[in-house]
């Protein structure tokens, strides 16, 4: 009843829809953690919820998305804001150390998941809990580089469709902003334990003052996922009750790190519509959406699709043509289930960003 009660409209201001996303997160918790019984009594009252929000908040990103990626940076509302926000915390306190933990393809209702395990494990932190928007299409290497960049995606067009370029952009921002190369640090490919050694290698340089690292392992498990939201939140909580969060997080504050956790995009359960026969044409072939460098071929496709979304480029690459998958559905065969992301779900859009602190 409060989330029924408490759904932006297509106007809303972009923080009552990240007030929103909080309690709907909350509501999908506790949906997926619910016993068989209460899902089913109130399974038709939350997939009537549901497609009032996918509707509403689908048109509110048409009226009002354009408008977010100027918006100021303090606090971050989309993600290549964080970087910014980073460094405005450091040049207030010039012998502060920051860290930014990337959790990729980590949704609003997964953070609540690991929050749950953390405050049981970790006893003397507190969060201080907000969300912002990923960059639409809500793939990795559209919206992971923009949060390490600062940038739009507009301005790094020639590693569109790749992250190999990630630690170069986290290091020239910070070198625009005052540091030394050997001052900065990034990671990727963590999330298991032998990856930790290398957080430990990196966290025993006493110079290093802005670190970046990559945590993929909700990616990896998004991707080869059967059993839908319910199995994502499973998942996600037994590989929170392995530790590697936990230790990654008592080693950083151990270190005086300021902590800082977001998502590139999070990702939500769908149902397959047919896939494209569209051989060679598509530069990116996702799920929930497809790339193409030419307006003409992403046409042909959406004739065939009449249903999906030509998304608008807003703050992208001139040659870079988003064709998303409508409301709940995936580009994949007919009736088929899949856990992913690209598209414009509240779920995919709304990100976490927590700043992880010691209790005073």
């Amino acid at each position: 009843r409060l989330v029924e009660a408490s759904v932006p409209n297509d106007q809303s201001f972009h923080q009552e829809w990240i007030s929103f996303a909080l309690k709907w997160a909350s509501l999908e918790t506790a949906v997926a953690a619910s016993d068989k019984s209460s899902a089913t009594e109130f399974a038709g009252q939350i997939d009537t919820l549901r497609e009032i929000v996918d509707k509403t908040f689908t048109q509110w990103l048409f009226n009002r998305y354009a408008g977010l990626y100027n918006q100021p940076p303090n606090p971050p509302v989309m993600v290549h804001h964080i970087p910014g926000f980073l460094a405005n915390q450091l040049n207030q306190m010039p012998q502060k150390r920051i860290a930014f933990i990337l959790m990729d393809g980590l949704s609003l209702g997964q953070w609540f998941v690991l929050k749950d395990v953390l405050h049981r494990r970790i006893r003397d932190i507190q969060f201080q809990e907000n969300g912002v928007f990923s960059w639409i299409p809500t793939i990795t290497s559209l919206s992971r580089q923009a949060a390490f960049s600062g940038k739009i995606p507009m301005y790094f067009s020639n590693s569109i469709h790749t992250t190999d370029k990630e630690p170069k952009l986290w290091e020239q921002f910070w070198m625009d902003h005052g540091l030394k190369v050997n001052q900065t640090g990034f990671l990727k490919n963590l999330g298991t334990g032998p990856s930790f050694n290398r957080i430990e290698e990196l966290m025993d340089k006493p110079h290093i003052r802005a670190a970046g690292l990559v945590i993929n392992t909700v990616d990896d498990i998004m991707h080869g996922m059967q059993l839908g939201t319910v199995g994502m939140h499973s998942q996600v909580r037994q590989w929170g009750e392995e530790g590697f969060l936990e230790k990654v997080i008592g080693l950083l504050a151990h270190k005086e790190f300021d902590i800082f956790f977001s998502s590139d995009h999070g990702n939500v359960e769908a149902t397959g519509l047919g896939s494209p026969k569209e051989g060679a044409l598509a530069d990116t072939k996702g799920e929930r959406v497809r790339i193409y460098s030419d307006d003409i071929l992403r046409s042909q496709v959406f004739e065939k699709f009449p249903e999906s979304i030509k998304w608008p480029q807003i703050g992208l690459p001139e040659n870079y043509f988003a064709l998303v998958a409508p409301n709940r559905d995936a580009f994949i065969q007919n009736d088929k289930r899949t856990v992913a992301h690209g598209g414009l779900s509240l779920e995919e859009v709304i990100v976490p960003f927590v700043h992880i602190r010691k209790k005073t």
